[in-house]
């Protein structure tokens, strides 16, 4: 069930006039270099060689765990319940 409401906006003449655009707040504009910041890290480290090396690294690893499904699954089983059993004692 739809129904149409006439809405009607009236504005004083203080609205009306043409408003500056806000400031940023110091946090915002804190925020806005950070993200400026990490981008510009983020573009450099894409183009270093160490990306590079860790690109093949995650490919030789794909192609490691299709040739090795059991033993992958295996090692990191061992790797977790290791993990698991080092966690636990800190607690």
């Amino acid at each position: 069930m739809e129904q149409e409401v006439k809405v009607t906006i009236h504005r004083s003449a203080a609205e009306n006039r043409t408003e500056e655009p806000p400031q940023e707040s110091g946090t915002a504009q804190q925020l806005k270099e950070l993200g400026e910041v990490l981008s510009d890290v983020l573009s450099s480290f894409r183009e270093s060689e160490s990306y590079e090396r860790i690109l093949e690294s995650t490919e030789k690893t794909r192609q490691y765990i299709k040739k090795n499904p059991a033993r992958s699954m295996l090692v990191s089983l061992g790797a977790g319940l290791l993990f698991g059993l080092f966690i636990n004692k800190r607690r």
